[in-house]
């Protein structure tokens, strides 16, 4: 195959990835998210790579849930802004390169991990949901 003329996905196509994985959800998962936004930037922000300490490794942050977890919530709680999905496109397309994996499963994979956070679950919980 002639690479020469290939580009790599842009984050309007990471975009549409992640909006493809959205709408083949169940709607039982997808009801509860009707707040939340998904936003595909290239990388990580200085700010999540000294919280998650990843300053030596930006790659490692493919995505970041921002806002108050359902479990969390309660119901005189007045949301500041919406809850917001981050997909970092550049450790997405490096997982992507180095993993046997098409990149809309990826886009998927990430989304339901970020998603998973807003209804409370830790990574550790979703580890143990996905090896189950």
């Amino acid at each position: 195959m002639d690479f020469t003329n290939v580009k790599s996905p842009d984050a309007d196509e990471i975009k549409r990835l992640a909006e493809e994985a959205w709408a083949g959800l169940p709607e039982a998962f997808r009801a509860p998210c009707q707040a939340m936004a998904i936003i595909v930037d290239d990388w990580p922000s200085d700010d999540v790579l000294a919280e998650f300490e990843a300053e030596d490794d930006p790659a490692s942050i493919m995505g970041l849930y921002q806002g108050i977890a359902l479990t969390e919530q309660s119901a005189g709680d007045v949301l500041e802004g919406p809850h917001l999905v981050f997909l970092y496109r550049m450790p997405i397309l490096a997982y992507w390169a180095e993993h046997d994996e098409t990149l809309g499963a990826i886009v998927r994979h990430v989304l339901i991990h970020e998603i998973g956070h807003h209804f409370g679950f830790s990574d550790e919980d979703m580890e143990a949901i996905e090896e189950g």
